[in-house]
């Protein structure tokens, strides 16, 4: 049965709010076509600007242990496994280094749930980055890992975030949201945080002053009701308090992963799923392309479905290349995607703040769009 959904469309791209059942048939409908147009109307209205980001930093994982087992996680050990490693200072001092080097401004930097690495051991850390390289942004610990620290020292959760960010911690990453349901969670991994805890780290990051991204990824056994709580969940801690600076999502890369039997979601999924996600989250201001997992072309074409940011250069990336999915671009890669789009390229920061010359002169015209053949 079809379902008329342009007054939904015309009503998302007016600035008025969807429901969650809204967004449902949003995801149900096939007219990709549509729901991209629209939320493109609305990107170019919260961006009007002619400029795209990018932004250089690098995936810094300091340890592959972890206590949780996550089924669709072909990056993690065992903490008993001999590939195990805990990643030796000079070799992080080097990463961050050639980061610099290449322009970048910001470390990514996340791990497993270590199970003995004590709460002064993030503090040591985070405090020897900030004391040999002032000038980068250590954007770090994904809202599992800050949950297992407060499991690891048995410190209240505020507390451990105010003595993080004292130490350096600069911005959270919004990994391990997966899917924001619980009976999603609970079916493809054991040991790992659950919808509200999840939820109440960024809450109290927020709270503190910080600034942090949301993410999802889908395309396994959620439902499609599912992935719109998810994104619910998400609507309604930023309507609390307005401290997520970017939306991204990507499709469950299930190679060499316990849940390798499930049929991987395709570019047609992922950019429906943005651009819902952009017509959703009314009240987050940035969507991040997601070509690490889609590969340039469809990376680009994100940029069409909602997407203001082609994301990170990734000098560095594990997590996503340990299941078999490897993309990479160069920095004139970027930047060709994006003026091909029609658009300039700026870099940014992870506040989403222009760090580089504004390239005017350089001007592409916004509509006018020549995509690569």
């Amino acid at each position: 049965m079809s379902f008329d959904i342009s007054p939904l469309l015309d009503k998302a791209v007016a600035g008025e709010r969807l429901t969650p059942e809204e967004g449902v048939r949003l995801l149900e409908s096939h007219d990709l076509q549509a729901i991209g147009q629209a939320a493109d109307a609305v990107t170019r209205r919260l961006h009007p600007e002619p400029y795209r980001t990018f932004n250089i930093d690098r995936n810094i994982n300091y340890t592959n242990a972890c206590t949780a087992v996550c089924d669709f996680c072909a990056f993690y050990r065992p903490p008993k496994h001999p590939e195990v490693y805990v990643l030796k200072r000079e070799e992080l001092h080097q990463k961050i280094a050639e980061t610099i080097e290449l322009g970048g401004d910001q470390i990514l930097m996340q791990g497993g749930l270590h199970p003995t690495l004590p709460l002064e051991w993030y503090e040591e850390l985070l405090r020897d980055i900030r004391a040999t390289f002032p000038q980068i942004n250590i954007h770090a610990f994904s809202p599992p890992e800050i949950h297992h620290f407060t499991k690891i020292s048995k410190r209240p959760l505020q507390e451990v975030l105010e003595r993080l960010k004292a130490a350096g911690l600069g911005s959270l990453p919004g990994g391990g949201g997966e899917i924001l349901v619980d009976r999603v969670r609970a079916a493809i991994t054991r040991g790992k945080v659950m919808t509200d805890d999840w939820l109440n780290v960024s809450r109290v990051w927020h709270q503190l002053g910080g600034k942090s991204s949301a993410t999802m990824m889908f395309g396994h056994v959620e439902t499609l009701a599912e992935r719109i709580e998810h994104l619910d969940r998400i609507r309604q801690l930023q309507d609390e308090t307005g401290g997520f600076t970017a939306f991204i999502c990507w499709t469950f890369q299930p190679e060499h992963t316990d849940m390798a039997h499930i049929p991987p979601a395709g570019a047609f999924e992922y950019l429906k799923t943005q651009a819902v996600s952009r017509l959703y989250l009314d009240n987050v201001p940035n969507i991040q392309s997601s070509w690490v997992t889609q590969g340039e072309k469809t990376g680009q074409v994100a940029l069409f479905f909602g997407a203001n940011d082609m994301g990170s250069l990734m000098i560095e990336e594990n997590v996503v290349s340990s299941a078999g999915t490897v993309h990479y671009l160069t920095l004139d890669s970027i930047k060709r995607c994006i003026r091909e789009a029609g658009y300039i390229p700026r870099q940014r920061n992870v506040f989403y703040q222009y760090i580089d010359e504004d390239p005017s002169a350089d001007a592409a015209v916004p509509g006018e769009p020549v995509l690569a053949s």
